[in-house]
Formats: C-alpha cells, sequence, structure tokens
C-alpha cells in the first residue's frame, strides 16, 4: 500500500496553545516535536518553569538526531510547596527564557518553537503579558509556536490560530499513587 504524503497548498505557521487542569499539555506539545522529526523539521523547546527534577523528554529528546532541541531554564515551579526558590529568582529565570526565545526567532533556524510552561509562567507574574505578546509578534510567517500551560491568559487565547483545553477528569495522584516515570516525568 503507497503512503501519501499531504502537502498544504499554502504553508502558515500556527500559534497553537494547549492549556487547562488536566495532565498532557507537555506531552501533547511533545508529541507534536515527535511528529515534526519524522518530517525532518527542527523543533526548538524552551521549558520556562521545569528544571529542577529530572525529566524523560531531556533525554528522549537527544534521540531525535538532532532535530530536536530542549533548554530547561527554570528552578521547577514557583510557589510550589517543597521549592525552594523565591518568587524573585524564578522571575530572573523566566526573563533568561523570554531572552533565549527571542534569540531563537531571530536565528530561523527552527520550524517549531515550543514555549512549555509560558502560561503558567505568565500567571504566576513570573513574565509580562506585553512580552508573550511581543514574542507572537516576532513570529516569522512560516513558524510554528506552541504555548502550553495552565490558564492561559485570554489575550494569547484571542491570538492563537488553535486552543486546545486539558480537562483532567481524575488524575492517579488522588488514590496516593506517585508520578511513574515516563508516564508523568
Amino acid at each position: 500500500m503507497e503512503i501519501k504524503k499531504l502537502e498544504p497548498k499554502e504553508k502558515k505557521g500556527l500559534i497553537l496553545v494547549i492549556t487547562g487542569n488536566g495532565k498532557g499539555k507537555t506531552t501533547s506539545a511533545m508529541g507534536m516535536a515527535l511528529r515534526a522529526s519524522g518530517h525532518g523539521m527542527k523543533v526548538d523547546i524552551i521549558q520556562f518553569m521545569k528544571g529542577d527534577l529530572y525529566s524523560g523528554e531531556w533525554d528522549g529528546v537527544k534521540r531525535l538526531d538532532g532535530l530536536v532541541e530542549l533548554v530547561s531554564t527554570g528552578k521547577g515551579f514557583c510557589g510550589i510547596e517543597g521549592n525552594p526558590y523565591p518568587h524573585s529568582e524564578h522571575r530572573i529565570n523566566a526573563q533568561d527564557a523570554v531572552k533565549l526565545v527571542k534569540e531563537k526567532i531571530r536565528s530561523g533556524r527552527a520550524q517549531i518553537l515550543i514555549l512549555d510552561e509560558i502560561n503558567n509562567a505568565l500567571k504566576l507574574k513570573l513574565i509580562d503579558l506585553d512580552q508573550v505578546m511581543e514574542i507572537l509578534d516576532m513570529k516569522p510567517p512560516h513558524l510554528h509556536m506552541i504555548l502550553t500551560g495552565r490558564d492561559a491568559h485570554p489575550d494569547v487565547i484571542q491570538r492563537a490560530d488553535t486552543v486546545s483545553e486539558v480537562r483532567e477528569i481524575k488524575h492517579a495522584y488522588e488514590k496516593e499513587i506517585e508520578p511513574q516515570p515516563g508516564i508523568d516525568y
């Protein structure tokens, strides 16, 4: 059986937002990175808040033949019990992430740019709405941008081409089941 590859008549870089209280926002974005690598596309991932606990995607992307680059700029989730860093340090790291995103956009190397947990960073005031809107304004016509995290700002949702909400119905955590490798991190 012959497998057809579709080609759009007009290529357009999209803005996608993956938000909501359910599990799977980052995982969905990582799935798009995997899919894009199958098309030979270059993907850059900037994680705004993760970085203090190991996550499998860090080593997983290394297996994608250099097509996907992941940079974790954070010190974990700001305000979560047990995270020892003050808001000011989280803000410094998130501001570094904003600078890195702008560098990635200017380089023109990537076809997809994933801004993981940027919605949370905005909600927690680690970055400002005008910074996010400036990033979206900088987006070249053929670059796809994926913004993940809970509590997406209404202005970001308005600006997006596609918005998906991940809704939690139930979670293993409620049964006091610890996070599982390959599923939760």
